[in-house]
């Protein structure tokens, strides 16, 4: 393989000048400028891409990092998408990302790891915790970075998402219309940005209609099958006639349990869910769920963090995608409109 000193000896000319003729530098002259381009040229030389970004300071990689095991990611439908519309919109711009999976105590090893290391050009932050430590670090590295959901506390932060509250008040007030009144909801993550916003629709949907928030009617699932199942089991005794669940996948669990107890879903328990994921409409009933556009939250994060990078003094950008409520079997509106 052609070195740089390989092509400045046949050249005539120092190992510098070829470097600044390979880079396009306008301080050459003509006749130099041929004459090392005919002996690369010629040698077939391939510049180093990496090389060459990290001395232009830019190596076209972005990061993104979703702060949970393995396991928890792909179990969830929700992150396959995310990730399709991201890497979709990298390839479509000439960038590579790099995924990082791992449980948030292995975030300060990713801080110290990668983060200062000028490998990546910026980074796309998924289902963060509050108060994560991860975004006060990338802040103080100065590295660009957008949220995957909005921040309640640091103005000066980019982020995309979807308006959870509104969104789950949507879901909630579609079951009062329905005649519903004993409504419950099993919650995500109550430490995400997300769980806490789709509770936060939910009571606001009971207010709003002058029904009692029952705290014995929230129940944290996790955002899992598994916790939606556990949720289940803990609110059947409570006999809620409709309950809103803050994703496909917890509702799919809690369906296995109403099942399992005998129950009929919409007749003696209507569902009404969040994200509509492949699984809303496969489940029996098939679901009535809010559609949040996961794929594009994954394309726009991209797209918002490449334009942090080519604008860096124009300020924070907050991106919210719109939802829209799909109605199916599972809340009995068939029955009761």
């Amino acid at each position: 393989m052609a070195t740089l000193e390989e092509i400045a000896r046949l050249s005539g000319v120092s190992r510098s000048t070829v470097s600044r003729v390979i880079n396009n530098d306008p301080h050459v002259s003509e006749e130099t400028r041929a004459r090392v381009l005919e002996v690369v040229v010629r040698l077939n030389y391939q510049p180093n891409a990496i090389a060459r970004s990290l001395a232009a300071g830019k190596t076209h990689v972005l990061g993104l990092i979703i702060p949970k095991r393995v396991v928890e990611v792909f179990s969830d439908p929700y992150f396959p998408i995310l990730l399709q519309g991201a890497f979709a919109a990298c390839n479509a711009r000439d960038y590579a990302m790099t995924l990082w999976m791992a449980d948030p105590a292995d975030e300060i090893r990713f801080i110290a790891k990668v983060l200062n290391n000028g490998l990546l050009d910026g980074v796309i932050i998924s289902s963060m915790v509050l108060d994560d430590p991860l975004v006060t670090a990338l802040n103080a590295s100065k590295l660009p970075f957008v949220l995957v959901g909005r921040h309640p506390s640091a103005p000066e932060v980019s982020y995309v998402d979807v308006d959870n509250i509104s969104s789950a008040q949507m879901a909630v007030e579609h079951l009062y219309r329905l005649g519903y009144r004993r409504i419950a909801t099993i919650t995500g993550m109550l430490d995400t940005i997300s769980g806490v916003d789709r509770r936060q629709g939910y009571e606001n949907a009971l207010r709003i209609h002058a029904i009692p928030v029952d705290p014995a009617l929230i129940v944290e699932g996790g955002f899992s099958e598994t916790g939606g199942e556990a949720a289940m089991r803990r609110l059947l005794p409570l006999r809620p006639d409709a309950i809103f669940i803050a994703s496909d996948a917890m509702a799919a669990g809690a369906l296995r349990v109403l099942r399992e107890a005998g129950l009929r879903v919409p007749q003696d328990m209507a569902v009404v869910s969040f994200d509509d994921t492949p699984i809303a409409s496969r489940t029996e009933p098939p679901l009535t769920t809010v559609r949040q556009p996961i794929e594009a939250l994954g394309e726009t994060a991209v797209n918002t963090l490449l334009h942090v990078l080519e604008h860096p003094d124009a300020g924070p950008r907050r991106v919210i995608l719109p939802t829209r409520l799909i109605i199916r079997e599972s809340c009995g509106a068939s029955q009761r409109l």
